[in-house]
């Protein structure tokens, strides 16, 4: 198995809806934000190759939509989806599977592109991953996430032929096992990787960052933020006590961290590129 840190470039949230109810007088201290309380998240998605796989977990936020949608973003920075994996010596002919963890824009913008008055999709041999539950939950959606589930992102998808849903088929053959979490939205899906006598966990939006790793610090993105709560409560323990190395999808400065168990809970313990474990 080899293992690809595939870079999609940098956009901008309000640093208050990424910490919910933790005021910005401590949140700052990890993520700082500019002059208008904007924080620069990554869009940081994996590449598993393994048997004549080759897996993308997410995609990033895509360029197909309007100047103004992405007025409110702020995309930065010089990656992107076509160039990292140029680097990592692949092209999206290359792409076997094409896994989701969710719909929410930033994560599944770039598999679909605009042609003309077309969407086609990015990776035009690969399969395209989601699950029944989330699908409903993103193709019915509820007025709390509407706006993140973007038509045109998703619906090319099942026209194309090429979407399945993991928990439909006993055959999948992904090189990971999958973690299922109902906080942020409806069955996200985190990937579990064994990796060099290693557990690999892509931590999609139940961990955004390392700031993110106390429990209280739960995005007001969260549907169910309670739940959130629970989910990350159980998992940070399991992580410290297995030792997982968890992946960072959003994480500005810090690929990849561990955690230990500390008297004030769960806590961070370093953070390093994932090309240190390579």
């Amino acid at each position: 198995m080899n293992l690809h840190v595939i870079n999609n470039g940098f956009f901008k949230l309000d640093g208050g809806a990424m910490f919910g109810v933790v005021p910005k007088s401590i949140w700052q201290k990890t993520n700082p934000a500019d002059e208008r309380n904007l924080c620069n998240w990554a869009m940081r998605s994996l590449l598993v190759e393994h048997e004549g796989r080759v897996v993308l977990i997410d995609n990033g936020i895509g360029n197909k939509q309007s100047e103004k949608f992405f007025s409110y973003y702020f995309l930065n920075g010089n990656d992107s989806l076509d160039k990292s994996l140029h680097k990592a010596g692949f092209n999206p002919d290359d792409i076997t599977d094409n896994f989701l963890t969710h719909l929410h824009f930033d994560h599944c913008g770039g598999g679909v592109e605009r042609h003309g008055d077309q969407y086609k999709m990015k990776f035009k041999d690969a399969t395209y991953w989601s699950n029944s539950g989330h699908w409903d939950w993103a193709t019915q959606p509820n007025p709390r996430e509407k706006a993140s589930f973007l038509t045109e992102n998703i619906v090319p998808m099942q026209d194309s032929g090429q979407l399945r849903f993991l928990d439909q088929t006993q055959d999948s053959n992904l090189p990971f096992e999958v973690i299922t979490m109902d906080g942020h939205t409806e069955k996200q899906m985190l990937p579990k990787i064994q990796y060099k006598d290693q557990t690999i966990v892509f931590m999609a939006d139940l961990l955004p960052s390392v700031g993110h790793i106390p429990l209280a610090y739960v995005m007001g993105y969260d549907t169910r933020p309670l739940l959130t709560l629970e989910e990350k409560e159980q998992f940070l323990n399991e992580a410290a006590d297995q030792q997982y190395i968890l992946f960072l999808e959003h994480d500005g400065e810090n690929e990849c961290c561990t955690v230990k168990k500390t008297e004030r809970g769960v806590r961070l313990d370093r953070t390093f590129p994932l090309s240190e474990i390579l």
